[in-house]
């Protein structure tokens, strides 16, 4: 298993909680330090552990990726495309639009080169690609124009892949998380494209998913080699109601976004 993003957050947990399975896990991320741990904490839960520093954004990394995973353990079985970045700013603020090149070369750019240069592995063992998006990929959300751009993108990309592997025995599952508690947010780039540090939103009355409840249901998707997940029954909902009431789900964003100004 090939997994991008896996030094914190979402990617950190799930790589974890593969290798207590004992899976093969082939570790992805700009930070190597944090790889090289991550990698000895899989291993002596049972797991086997290669870590690959990787900037995703860059298609020869993502290529030497898929080529030490595939010669380390023979192929790739299962693709998890989770490597990205965040935006929390208005469009009227930014004041570099670089920050919209550097999401989308991230977030849907990135599993786009990891997934093109790993597809005959996954054609050889009928395996899985694995797309973490977001709801911000398939509704629009303040504050997030660019990051929902990204996402957006991502949707497109693998709902039309889908189609296009199914003959070969290759499954595809977009994974669609809501808000969860990592530091993803603290990450995110603002109006200069810079790192901000911590959210300028005031996030505190929102309910983030526990961080183990969200790996615990993308861990049951992967095993079931689902289509999608929405995680939530709210996500679901809103979702629907956007088929039939466009400008209200519009209007309940907004409402939202200013209760947290």
């Amino acid at each position: 298993m090939v997994l991008t993003g896996a030094s914190a957050g979402i990617g950190e947990a799930l790589a974890l909680a593969m290798a207590r399975e004992g899976a093969r896990l082939t570790l992805a991320a700009r930070n190597g330090a944090s790889l090289e741990a991550l990698a000895a904490r899989c291993v002596a839960l049972g797991g086997e552990a290669l870590a690959v520093p990787t900037d995703v954004s860059d298609e020869g990394q993502c290529r030497a990726l898929i080529d030490a995973a595939a010669a380390r353990w023979g192929g790739v079985d299962i693709l998890i495309n989770n490597a990205g970045i965040s935006m929390v700013t208005t469009f009227g603020e930014v004041r570099d639009l670089g920050v919209f090149e550097r999401l989308m070369r991230v977030n849907y750019l990135g599993a786009v080169y990891c997934t093109h240069h790993a597809l005959k592995h996954l054609e050889a063992s009928r395996g899985l690609v694995v797309a973490v998006s977001s709801l911000t990929g398939k509704t629009g959300v303040p504050f997030r124009t660019g990051y929902a751009a990204s996402k957006h993108a991502m949707q497109g990309f693998f709902d039309s892949l889908r189609i296009e592997v199914a003959p070969a025995g290759v499954a595809v599952c977009v994974i669609s998380p809501g808000f969860v508690a990592t530091d993803i947010r603290a990450h995110a780039l603002g109006p200069d494209g810079a790192p901000l540090g911590a959210s300028p939103r005031d996030e505190s009355a929102r309910e983030n998913m526990p961080l183990d409840e969200c790996v615990s249901l993308m861990m049951a998707a992967i095993r079931g080699r689902k289509r999608e997940l929405v995680m939530t029954r709210r996500a679901r909902l809103g979702l629907w109601l956007k088929l039939v009431a466009p400008g209200l789900v519009d209007k309940i964003a907004a409402y939202t976004a200013r209760k947290k100004e």
